[in-house]
This record gives C-alpha cells, sequence and structure tokens, in this order.
C-alpha cells in the first residue's frame, strides 16, 4: 500500500448497452458446443451427406472450417474459413493464437460509463474473491500503525517489520512511551523512518490521552491524528470497524483513470466522483480489487493486457502487452505463481505467504 503522497484482452467496446454485451462474449468462457444432429437421422426427411464429407454440421473446438465440414469455432466470434478464425480463442490450424484486433475507444455517455464501471467491478470479484487488505494486523491499532508506516514502501516490507514493533509495542500507551530512537531503528527497513517515527509517537499519544487508549471509529476523528490522511482512515473504518469507504492510493487512483470512470487526479476528488458510481455497500471491496488489479496484472508502465480478464472493458487496452504468452510472464504474485504481500493472509488466499524480515527471501 503506497502513502498519502501516492500512496484491460479483446476487441474494444462500443458504448451504452453494446458495452455489457460485447463483455459478456469476451469475458465469459465458452460453454461446449452441443453435438449436431446427424444428417439423415430418422424423421428428418433429409437424404445423408455423400462419402467425403463429415457427418453432421459439426462445431469443431480451435479450428475453422475443415474440408468437407460447416462449422464454427469455439470461442471465435465467426465462422471459421479454411482453417482460419476470428475473435477471441480462434487458432489457425495448429499454429499460435493469432493477436486480437482492436477497435478504437469511442466516447460514451455517462449512464454507459457507470453501466461498464459496476460491470468491471463485477469482474473483478469473480477473479479476486479472496481480496483482502495486504498488512497483516489483529487489531485497529495495528492496522493504524502498519498503514502509516505503508507509506512510500511495499506492504510486504511492512508485514515484515511490524511483528518485532508490535512485540516490543502492543498498544498506544506503550509505543507513545516508546524512546525515539528506539522505534526509528525498528521501523528503519520501511524508510522514512524519522518521520514515521514522530507520527507514531503522535497517533500513540493522542489515542492515550484523547480517546482513552482505543481507536476512534469516526473519519473525522481519525484524520486528526498526525500522521492520518483520509486514504489511512479509510483502510482502518472498511477493514476494523465495518464502515464503508474507499481507499484512493496510486493503484486505484491509476487504474479508475485508466478506465475513465474518473479525470480527477486528487485523492479527494477521484473519492467523491468515484463513491457516487457505486452503492454504498462495494466501496471497501472495490478498493481492494481495484488495488488487487493494478499490483497483479494492470501495471503501470507495462501492464498485462494479453492475460487481463477485463480487457474488453477497458478503453487503455494496448497500452501494455498484448500477447498472451508474453503477458503472463508480466504476472505477480499468486496470479503468477509467487507469494503475494502477507505473512499471515486470509485462509482463503490462494498463493503462499511471504518469508519474513531476514530470511533471504524478501
Amino acid at each position: 500500500m503506497s502513502g498519502e503522497q501516492n500512496s484491460a484482452v479483446g476487441e474494444q467496446v462500443s458504448p451504452d448497452s453494446a458495452n455489457a454485451t460485447h463483455a459478456d462474449k469476451a469475458t465469459k468462457a465458452v460453454k461446449p458446443n452441443k453435438a449436431s444432429k446427424p444428417v439423415g437421422a430418422a424423421g428428418t426427411g433429409k437424404p445423408a451427406r455423400p462419402a467425403g464429407k463429415a457427418s453432421g454440421t459439426g462445431k469443431a473446438a480451435g479450428a475453422g472450417k475443415a474440408a468437407g465440414t460447416t462449422g464454427r469455432t469455439s470461442g471465435t466470434t465467426g465462422k471459421g474459413k479454411a482453417g482460419k478464425s476470428r475473435g477471441a480463442g480462434g487458432a489457425k490450424g495448429d499454429e499460435a493464437t493469432p493477436k486480437k484486433t482492436v477497435k478504437p475507444w469511442k466516447p460514451e455517455s455517462r449512464l454507459a460509463m457507470v453501466r461498464r464501471a459496476r460491470r468491471i467491478n463485477r469482474e473483478l470479484a469473480e477473479v479476486y474473491p479472496y481480496a483482502h487488505p495486504e498488512l497483516d494486523f489483529r487489531n485497529p491499532f495495528e492496522l493504524l500503525v502498519a498503514t502509516v508506516l505503508s507509506a512510500q514502501t511495499t506492504d510486504l516490507r511492512v508485514n515484515q517489520t511490524t511483528p518485532a514493533l508490535f512485540a516490543r509495542y502492543p498498544t498506544p500507551e506503550d509505543m507513545a512511551a516508546a524512546a525515539p530512537e528506539e522505534l526509528e531503528e525498528i521501523i528503519r527497513p520501511t524508510g522514512f523512518f524519522r518521520a514515521k517515527s514522530r507520527s507514531l509517537l503522535g497517533l500513540s499519544a493522542a489515542l492515550r490521552d484523547e480517546f482513552d487508549g482505543r481507536v476512534p471509529g469516526r473519519l473525522e476523528d481519525l484524520v486528526r491524528l498526525p500522521g492520518v490522511g483520509r486514504k489511512t482512515a479509510n483502510v482502518v473504518l472498511g477493514n476494523a470497524f465495518g464502515v464503508p469507504g474507499i481507499t484512493v492510493d496510486t493503484h486505484f487512483g491509476r487504474l479508475v483513470r485508466r478506465w475513465k470512470w474518473t479525470e480527477q487526479e486528487d485523492p479527494e476528488k477521484v473519492e467523491a466522483e468515484i463513491c457516487e458510481i457505486f452503492p454504498k455497500s462495494e466501496w471497501t471491496m472495490l478498493s481492494h480489487r481495484v488495488v488487487f488489479h493494478g499490483r497483479r496484472i494492470c501495471h503501470s508502465r507495462k501492464p498485462a493486457c494479453g492475460a487481463c480478464p477485463i480487457a474488453p472493458l477497458c478503453p487503455a487496452y494496448g497500452e501494455g502487452e498484448t500477447d498472451p504468452e508474453k503477458a503472463k510472464k508480466l504476472l505477480k504474485y499468486e496470479m503468477g505463481g509467487y507469494p503475494g504481500q502477507r505473512l499471515a493472509p486470509p485462509p482463503d488466499y490462494p498463493g503462499r505467504p511471504a518469508a519474513p524480515l531476514g530470511t533471504g527471501d524478501e
């Protein structure tokens, strides 16, 4: 997770209702073709086909029109011809899958954008049913501290640092009484350790003196704490208190602009505009799904467009690698078979836990 300052493969779709229809065709798995009725079967009144042609009108998976057959390719958008196919999933004989033809993105109405945005959210929910905050924590205080430490570094580095930190200072009272140089030495691996140490000492003292040693569950109270802004507050509220909120970090802001949900750059304005698109009940999980997608597939410099499950819904398709095999090599974390950010991930996480600090695998 980034700090307060910083913190999709197929044809493009056309505006309005055409977006959802095209997305359904391009993103859903192709159902197996039903067996065709044999020509010349009893009751059809049709003569059997002459020798040299395949019996029936079969649909061949991954092949175009074979000699003497009339079939469509599985996963294609049109009829195969002489071993050729069009669209997603088509193949030319035994050759590799050809690159897909991308249509230019066209302007869309506000209603069409909202429908497309909500469709993306539903698709991401299927891709990342296990989406979660990628900071290790056991209570609101640990999540608050970990989120402050995550500024300008990775969640993994924070997760490798906080076990020793919370073993030494488990409560706000303990941390408020810490010697600055000792606290700085423990959190040094996260970078900017002097400024972060001041924030942790300040927020811990405020929790001790103003909130009886407890993390408040209101946005207006949280943002009063040293080093805590709206992003950090929404992380804590959404994941420790169950209060819905949009977390606008670097990944979230980059993707919602790439998807043309907003053109805003200021995090608060981004948050306000995205809140208008989605129901409140979706805000927290939407944040996790978008951040997961940004970290795993839709990277900043070279997104893996050829391996993206929501590519048909993305106006920016083609900014990254569109070749499916090359795109697969760009996938990160569990998508690429590697550990995630957490040392202690949720039970339903499909990947491997990250390595502790000092093991040489971090």
